[in-house]
This record gives structure tokens, sequence and C-alpha cells, in this order.
């Protein structure tokens, strides 16, 4: 397991980070890697914090359990960084992406002592923009696979543009405002 790649994903119910970390073993899956993509179940509701998973890898995933020890960690909300511990047990060479209009330099004030790498991503603004509504769960997707490099950008592309293509067949602006919200991410995210 040393080429295994652990992702903490924490948002909102309704926000997308369940299907950010779906979407994401999906492509990852469909780029020749093991995965794993899954939710923390609780009393789920529209609002209320939630967690989700990946583990990305080249050989099989043997491991069931949350994640406690992640290499990356994905912040939906970054008003869960006031309660929620989003470091914690954060491996060492790893990194937070928030998403955020503020610096991660403004960011690291908040999250009680980290030195690690710090991302922000202005998901709310590139969604907006791209899809005309606030998702950001497509932006932060893009956000990750860019400050990771699990998967080549480009394969990536290739990749989401199949899943989307099937997932909005009868929907083609609600591909294109994927595809350029996914791509702006890729380009804006700051670190």
């Amino acid at each position: 397991m040393n080429n295994m790649i652990e992702i903490r994903w924490h948002g909102r119910g309704g926000q997308g980070a369940k299907t950010a970390s779906l979407l994401l073993a999906d492509v990852a899956f469909s780029s020749g890697m093991y995965v794993q993509g899954f939710p923390e179940y609780g009393p789920e509701r529209m609002g209320a914090p939630i967690t989700a998973y990946n583990r990305i890898g080249d050989e099989p995933v043997r491991v069931h359990s949350n994640i406690y020890e992640p290499n990356f960690v994905v912040v939906v909300d970054e008003t869960l960084i006031k309660n929620i511990e989003v470091e914690k047990g954060l491996k060492e060479g790893g990194a937070i992406i928030i998403n955020s209009e503020r610096t991660p330099e403004e960011l690291r004030k908040e999250l009680r002592g980290y030195t690690g790498r710090v991302y922000t991503c202005n998901a709310r603004k590139i969604s907006e923009e791209c899809l005309g509504k606030y998702f950001p769960n497509t932006p932060m997707l893009g956000a990750v696979v860019k400050v990771s490099g699990i998967i080549p950008e480009e394969e990536f592309i290739k990749n989401m543009e199949e899943s989307f293509k099937h997932k909005f067949a009868s929907k083609p602006q609600v591909l294109e405002g994927n595809m350029c919200a996914l791509k702006r991410s890729m380009d804006e995210v700051n670190g």
C-alpha cells in the first residue's frame, strides 16, 4: 500500500462532497486505478457536516475503514474549519484544499498550528460563473486533482467529460458548465 493516496472530504449536506468523492473514484477507476469512494453515514440532513473518503492506488484496496491519516483534506465549506479539526491526522507532506476566496495565509491562522501546505479555490465564484448556481463540488474536485497529481490532468479532463456526457446526456448546457468549472478550478487553485 505504499502507493495508496487517501483523501478526506469535509462538507455540508447538499454541497456535493459525497458526490465529488464518488466521481473521483469513478474517474480514477476509469484511469486503471484501484479505488474506494464512500461517505461516513450519520444523521445527514441538508446543511449538517458530512465526511466522505477516497482511497486510490495502484494495488487492490484491502482496508475498509474511515480514513484517519489522509494525504489530502478537502474542505468544501470553509466555516467547518472553526468547529472541526480538519487538519487532524493529516500526513506530513500532505495538503489541505479549502473552498474560500481568502488566501491560504489568512486561513492558516484558523488551522490550530498546522504548518503544512494549504491551498484555496474560490469554488463559489467559479461555479456561479460557469454553472449559474453555487455547486462547489465540481470546482473542488478539479482543485484536489491539481494539488494531488493523483491523475494526469489531461486524462482527468477527458474521463470527466465522458462521465458528464453520460450523466448529463439530456442537459448539454450542464456538461459545458461543469467542464468549465473543472478547468478553471485547476487553473485558479492558490497555494
